[in-house]
């Protein structure tokens, strides 16, 4: 099998990139009891205007030797906590703070060192690992799921993250179908393929009418104004042009850090269907930022994305045949891959570019994850629409 089983990438057809376990019955004891219980107010502590005062009072210092013994789910349990804390305290008043204190910031290097992942908010720990289920025998939709962890809370925020769970959970079905795709590809079974491609864009169809009711209970300004400051990073953020410094991370070697923001584009979901049809992007800046992102995604998730690009040969099969029916559903998945991006686009505008009001380190020309935004998902949209293969 050139593509291992999805259970190790951590990936699964029902669930696709969530997390495998039910995260709101992950039980944190001891010592952890107390920060999840303060990360859990912190919808009333960001509004008092003195959050960094308040978790500074309430935190203990937790180490390597605390982070050792937790399981993996208690530890990404853990993770989802302390990055809320950690953004929060870095953006939760008016000015940014470039020091992250020692009951921040050795704690959630432990973390991040323990699951693979950076210290600070990824977007596996602000939607593949926060979400819960109203009723646990129902499906993973908007209308049976709830957020764990908020910042300010309210409507707004819940949708915008509830939104992106059930993409993650709907893309699943499509993940599960990529490996038979590559062994079909490899036994040169045209009509398979062909099926398999049919499948996966009518997934698509799925994720993009779901990705289209984020207006319904996301507002644009609420968005703007009450949700995205506290997501943003420290690398290439004007309000922190120097990084963060992690007091008592001995590892860091007094060197302040500099790390991207949570942003949709560390969901692994396009960058595998890139890899899966051979979708390349040129190589600028903004490619090199699209690899560099790939670090800030869990291990498992990476590995399949690898595996997938190292074991796909799909394009040129489908060149090679020069089948109508099959290069029609090839086109059919680029097409959907990029009509979703293209949403992306006009979300980016409507809900970012637009805004009237900057504050720092929000800024509207600035994505979270610190880049211009609009010239770079324009330009991986028509890259995409690129890929289109003439049939005729």
């Amino acid at each position: 099998m050139p593509i291992s089983r999805l259970d190790s990438y951590d990936i699964s057809e029902a669930r696709g990139f969530l997390c495998s376990y039910d995260a709101a019955a992950v039980e944190l004891r001891g010592a952890w009891r107390r920060p999840r219980d303060v990360a859990l107010r912190l919808p009333q502590m960001l509004t008092t205007g003195r959050v960094r005062q308040l978790l500074e009072a309430q935190l203990p210092i937790l180490t390597e030797q605390d982070v050792e013994p937790l399981s993996e789910p208690q530890a990404r349990a853990a993770m989802v906590h302390y990055s809320f804390m950690v953004q929060s305290y870095v953006w939760g008043e008016p000015q940014a703070s470039a020091v992250l204190p020692a009951c921040l910031s050795i704690p959630i290097c432990a973390l991040a060192d323990k699951i693979g992942q950076q210290p600070l908010l990824p977007y596996s720990g602000y939607v593949l690992d926060n979400w819960g289920l109203h009723d646990p025998e129902g499906a993973i939709d908007l209308s049976n799921i709830y957020v764990i962890q908020n910042f300010l809370g309210g409507q707004d925020e819940n949708w915008f993250i509830l939104v992106h769970v059930a993409i993650e959970a709907r893309a699943g079905a499509a993940l599960a179908r990529m490996p038979a795709v590559i062994e079909a590809v490899e036994a040169a079974n045209t009509p398979e393929v062909t099926l398999l491609l049919r499948e996966i864009a009518e997934v698509w169809v799925d994720l993009k009418h779901i990705f289209d009711r984020m207006p319904e209970r996301c507002d644009p300004y609420a968005y703007f104004e009450r949700v995205r400051p506290y997501i943003h990073g420290w690398k290439d953020n004007p309000a922190l042009p120097g990084g963060v410094l992690y007091e008592g991370v001995t590892a860091h070697g007094g060197v302040p850090q500099s790390y991207r923001g949570q942003t949709g584009s560390q969901s692994s979901i396009v960058p595998c269907m890139d890899a899966l049809l051979g979708v390349g992007h040129a190589a600028d800046p903004m490619k090199a930022y699209l690899d560099e992102l790939h670090i800030y995604r869990p291990p498992g998730h990476r590995r399949f994305i690898d595996d997938l690009r190292k074991e796909s040969h799909l394009r040129d099969f489908v060149l090679q045949a020069a089948d109508p029916k099959l290069s029609a559903s090839y086109n059919a998945n680029i097409q959907a891959v990029a009509d979703f991006r293209s949403r992306h686009l006009e979300y980016a505008a409507s809900y970012i570019n637009k805004q009237q009001r900057k504050a720092a380190g929000n800024d509207t020309d600035v994505g979270t994850g610190g880049t211009p935004f609009m010239k770079y998902l324009k330009k991986h949209r028509d890259e995409t629409e690129a890929n289109l293969i003439a049939i005729g």
